[in-house]
């Protein structure tokens, strides 16, 4: 016959019967709830692994019941949405980036395009808002280095600047200080002239020397009055668009150190459709000419 249950005195739980050190273990059961709900994952999961892929095994897995594959779905989509795509893309490529801009219909696909494209190639050095910083050109201003027409932006994006593709830009700018072409005084002076040019000299002396050294070394790319050149890519120097930094310390090392920014040429990573969707993106930014 059982003996009689041992009841905790403290809790009035009955308890198991087992003891550590004077510590006794209630016989508390879990929830009916709580097993139910254990009961049903174990069902659950038992008819997942017949239906659906789930055990792995050595070079594959179990394909289950239904033959339900996540790649092939994922290809699927893939076929569904360029079927959807290849219109607009035929028409991207067939037309001139002038005739794509100017295409009602199709410039909904292009800035979502664009969109896309620039944040996975561009973002990176341009920023997320186009905005630039030092040494990347804002895309958002009509301050163009290397002009900022339809074609001109086509030409840098698919060619690049400064990279070894032969149809990229080469020009760059000498190193004045570096290479002992100038003298620090001469080099200040012709910084007074640049600050002069918007405006911001404080050395009138400085000024009337440092034109004459500007028209001997700089303006055969940065012109007379400083208005820049694109086809050199020569900035402007008579604004407040500085890639550098437009105070007299940033002007110097400049100058010193010339400047030689490389951009990479995409013709060989994009189609030439996405490079016109980026081109025709970038000039709708607000600066494009």
């Amino acid at each position: 016959m059982a003996g009689k249950p041992d009841v905790d005195d403290i809790s009035g739980v009955e308890t198991t019967g087992h003891e550590w050190d004077g510590i006794k273990e209630l016989n508390n059961p879990l929830p009916r709830w709580w097993l139910y709900t254990l009961y049903a994952t174990i069902v659950w999961a038992v008819v997942y692994m017949v239906f659906m892929p789930a055990i792995p095994l050595f070079n594959s897995f179990t394909p289950g019941v239904l033959q339900w594959s996540s790649r092939e779905s994922l290809d699927e989509s893939m076929q569904e949405a360029a079927a959807e795509q290849k219109p607009y893309l035929e028409r991207i490529s067939a037309d001139n980036l002038q005739q794509i801009s100017e295409d009602a219909q199709l410039m909904p696909f292009v800035m979502a395009g664009g969109s896309s494209a620039y944040a996975v190639n561009c973002s990176q050095c341009h920023g997320s808002g186009a905005e630039g910083g030092w040494g990347y050109p804002n895309l958002n201003d009509d301050a163009w280095i290397w002009g900022g027409s339809l074609d001109e932006i086509y030409h840098t994006i698919k060619y690049g600047i400064r990279n070894a593709n032969l149809d990229s830009r080469q020009n760059v700018m000498a190193a004045y200080g570096r290479d002992g072409i100038l003298s620090r005084a001469e080099i200040n002076e012709v910084a007074e002239y640049v600050l002069s040019l918007s405006g911001r000299s404080t050395d009138p002396e400085a000024v009337t020397k440092g034109q004459a050294i500007y028209e001997e070394q700089c303006v055969a790319c940065h012109e007379a009055s400083g208005v820049g050149n694109t086809d050199l890519g020569a900035p402007s120097l008579a604004d407040a668009i500085w890639l550098y930094g437009g105070d007299k310390a940033s002007i110097v090392d400049s100058l010193i150190n010339g400047r030689a920014g490389m951009m990479p040429g995409w013709g060989d990573r994009l189609s030439d459709d996405t490079i016109k969707i980026l081109a025709v993106y970038i000039h709708s930014l607000g600066g494009g000419k």
